[in-house]
């Protein structure tokens, strides 16, 4: 008696990971069957076991190499060293690390309806987790502003966002969201295992104060930030091009500034629809959230939950669709141009006109 004890202490501590096993009447299976508040394991068919498990491996690598490819386009050349593209390159990191980490973890959490890995691996993954997502979502919003003061206030860009100042943004962004998560999973009791519904599940119990409070300053905020400016940067925008058109005269330096703020439209139209798939995703999984558990069903939620994962794949189709340095720069890396000598001093937007 005093042996199995020994043993149940063990694996609370997240000690042997032990594998579920049918149970004699083979009808129920447990997560962990030599304890008692073990959580039942959903049964589920191979057939199943292996489509998920492809499907994932797809997303997963699908994830991490087209993000790989922004990293190493914006990393490489050094004409794409600009804040905005610093903040992209911020971006494509947490997307890519979704995809290296969460997306594999979550997805085995998924197929197997079991954690095996112990209570302080489950609390740093849900740390991870939350704070990659709401890295993200700080780029985005570190975006937002980058293109407001560069469409509504172009003369001042230059002054106003260096590269030094971005960077800095980027790593407070990136240790903001660390910190706030760490305090976010703690402040919910999380490391208290007597709280658990059952042994062998990876999820945070959050208190209805916390979830107000997340709400408040993890998608109210920020998505105010963000809609706010991009409203204001198309409103710029179009009285810009009817300025611009109704001074038309051929002057040189008009067509100049007229090409420019195009651009600067161009890119604010192509952020702004990565923020608006991503806020989608946002609106309907907070939304489902903050409804009564007895509302949504689990499968539900676990729909929302991995459509928010399947984003960060999406975020570099919508630059190849729109930037035509992207599509030049991942040829140079495909066809390995970059390992030429001085290739990262290749003007690349010439290369894009030519």
């Amino acid at each position: 008696m005093k042996g199995q004890k020994g043993e149940q202490n063990k694996l609370l501590t997240g000690g042997d990971s032990l594998m579920a096993y049918e149970t004699e009447d083979h009808e129920t299976q447990y997560c962990f069957p030599a304890i008692n508040s073990s959580c039942i394991k959903e049964k589920r068919s191979s057939f199943e076991h292996n489509i998920i498990y492809i499907f994932l491996s797809l997303l997963s690598a699908w994830t991490v190499f087209l993000n790989l490819l922004v990293i190493i386009s914006i990393s490489h050349f050094k004409k794409l060293h600009t804040p905005t593209n610093l903040l992209i390159l911020s971006l494509a990191v947490a997307d890519l690390l979704i995809g290296l980490i969460v997306v594999p973890v979550e997805g085995i959490k998924q197929i197997e309806t079991c954690w095996y890995f112990g209570d302080t691996y489950c609390g740093l993954f849900v740390i991870t987790t939350a704070s990659l997502i709401s890295t993200s979502l700080s780029n985005l919003v570190l975006i937002a502003v980058d293109r407001y003061v560069a469409v509504c206030h172009p003369l001042q860009y230059p002054q106003k966002i260096t590269i030094t100042k971005t960077l800095i943004s980027i790593c407070l962004c990136w240790f903001c969201c660390s910190v706030y998560n760490i305090w976010y999973v703690i402040g919910n009791g999380y490391f208290n295992i007597s709280d658990k519904t059952c042994y062998g599940q990876c999820d945070v119990l959050i208190t209805p104060a916390w979830r107000f409070t997340d709400f408040i300053f993890s998608f109210i905020f920020p998505c105010t930030v963000i809609i706010t400016a991009y409203l204001r940067i198309f409103y710029v925008a179009r009285l810009q091009v009817k300025v611009i058109n109704s001074h038309m005269n051929g002057v040189k330096c008009v067509m100049e500034v007229s090409v420019k703020r195009k651009s600067e439209s161009k890119a604010a139209l192509t952020l702004g629809i990565i923020v608006t798939a991503y806020l989608l995703c946002w609106i309907s999984y907070y939304i489902c959230s903050l409804t009564k558990p007895t509302t949504i069903t689990s499968t539900t939620m676990t729909l929302l939950l991995w459509t928010i994962h399947i984003n960060s794949g999406l975020n570099p189709i919508v630059y190849a669709l729109f930037y035509r340095w992207f599509k030049i720069s991942v040829k140079h890396i495909l066809t390995l141009r970059i390992f030429q000598p001085a290739s990262s001093l290749m003007d690349i937007f010439t290369d894009c006109h030519s």
